[in-house]
């Protein structure tokens, strides 16, 4: 499908740009045949930014910390919900992928100050966020298109024929010694052909008569007489049917000033459906014997089994209502795949170089600030490492600060001490309860 394959090649199209921009993009003003620079080897001390990441503070023999330092163990409970936090957070992030991966393929501001020729990058981006609303903008539209019926009305051209065989006297089988004819209808709508072939035994004109029964979509209905002398129409879906009812109901102001769910019959309302009052939830109840199956096309056709009878054959023109072909197209729109994989293998090569380019910013600002202050960075870098050590060891408060006693002479302490032997108490109350209790028991 054409408008399939633009909308595809368009993506792809941007997609190939972007990824080629980010690679081996051509800066404004460069000679041809010139590159950006590749991103080559990693820069900087190996490990994670900031010095890896070590599990010993330095100062410090072992790394393992004193019981009543340590937090306690979570119970059971605490651990099932934190389990069920991360079922929800990987929901969450499943949900958001796609705004995450728009976020991911942005250069961060610092990066294009430091390469201003990234801002043709950014501008790519910017068409491709529209490109892509705007094929989804489509996609809605043709979605809602494809919710109401799509028809409309060709010829259906119909040829009516008939063939005769006289009787062969010596013939040697059955069939060619008696005469037979041959009645042959077609009918044709475009490209589609219907044949219908019927053969009979005789030599004398037969008088036929055709009865075609199209196949409505959706459902079409013949009105009762009087029903159709009300409304106006004659054969038509149920829907339209039930909203000409409606029609005929306002003009008349029929439905009840007090109660709108019911109508007041006037006489012809009262001769069709046989009461003074109703309901209109009642309608499409009442209206089923009212409905009959569409009226047969009629044709009257004869065999004729002269050989000089020049009318042998016979044409008519029907005019019906078919599905739009534009439909099965749009359908297949919508159901296409075409293109995605390579789409998707861009999108993945975009955010591998965008992660690339991040990570050598951080190890371009590792070497920098390295080069500027050497002996901050490293006061920097072991704050950094004992805050690391704090986390991953499950310590709870400072240790080297507790063993001072100026940590103890601060205000907080006195109401420290006071909690402390209230849960004491507490705890020993909750005890002897328990105590009491059993042996009451």
């Amino acid at each position: 499908m054409a408008s399939e394959e633009t909308a595809g090649g368009a993506r792809k199209a941007t997609k190939s740009k972007l990824f080629e921009f980010l690679v081996h993009g051509v800066r404004p003003g460069m000679p041809s045949g010139a590159r950006m620079p590749h991103q080559g080897a990693p820069m900087g001390p190996p490990g994670p930014p900031y010095g890896g990441n070590s599990t010993v503070r330095p100062g410090l023999t072992n790394p393992s910390m004193e019981a009543n330092r340590k937090r306690p163990a979570p119970s059971q409970q605490q651990m099932q919900q934190q389990q069920q936090q991360q079922q929800q957070t990987v929901q969450n992030r499943n949900r958001n992928t796609k705004r995450r991966k728009m976020a991911d393929k942005i250069l961060p501001q610092r990066i294009r100050e430091l390469v201003p020729e990234s801002q043709a990058y950014m501008d790519l981006l910017a068409f491709e966020r529209k490109l892509d609303q705007t094929i989804m903008r489509k996609r809605v539209d043709i979605q809602e298109a494809l919710k109401r019926p799509m028809k409309q009305k060709r010829k259906l051209r119909i040829y009516i024929s008939n063939t005769f065989n006289p009787a062969k006297a010596d013939a040697e089988d059955s069939d060619g010694s008696i005469a037979s004819w041959e009645l042959r209808v077609e009918g044709k709508l475009l490209d589609d052909v219907i044949l219908f072939l019927c053969r009979g035994p005789g030599d004398v004109n037969v008088r036929c008569t055709l009865l075609l029964m199209l196949d409505y979509q959706p459902p079409q209905f013949k009105l009762d007489p009087r029903l159709a002398r009300l409304l106006g129409i004659h054969t038509q879906t149920r829907s339209c049917i039930i909203q000409a009812l409606w029609q005929y109901i306002k003009t008349n102001k029929l439905q009840d000033s007090h109660d709108k769910e019911y109508i007041n019959c006037d006489k012809y309302f009262q001769q069709i459906f046989d009461c003074p009052r109703l309901k209109f939830s009642e309608i499409p109840q009442r209206l089923t014997n009212l409905l009959l199956p569409p009226d047969p096309i009629v044709i009257n056709h004869i065999i004729s089994v002269d050989p000089n009878d020049q009318k042998k054959t016979a044409c008519y023109d029907i005019d019906v209502e078919v599905e739009d072909p534009l439909k099965a197209q749009m359908s297949n729109f919508l159901l296409s795949t075409a293109n995605q994989q390579e789409i998707a293998s861009l999108d993945n090569k975009i955010h591998e170089t965008i992660e690339s380019i991040n990570q050598l910013k951080i190890q371009r600002d590792f070497m920098l600030s390295f080069s500027r202050d050497p002996k901050g960075y490293i006061q920097d870098w072991l704050k950094s490492q004992s805050r690391d050590l704090k986390l991953m060891t499950d310590v709870v408060g400072n240790p080297e600060e507790e063993r001072r006693a100026e940590f103890y002479h601060q205000p907080w302490s006195q109401e420290a001490v006071s909690r402390y032997f209230y849960c004491k108490i507490q705890q020993r109350r909750q005890e002897l309860e328990q105590t009491l209790a059993m042996r009451n028991t």
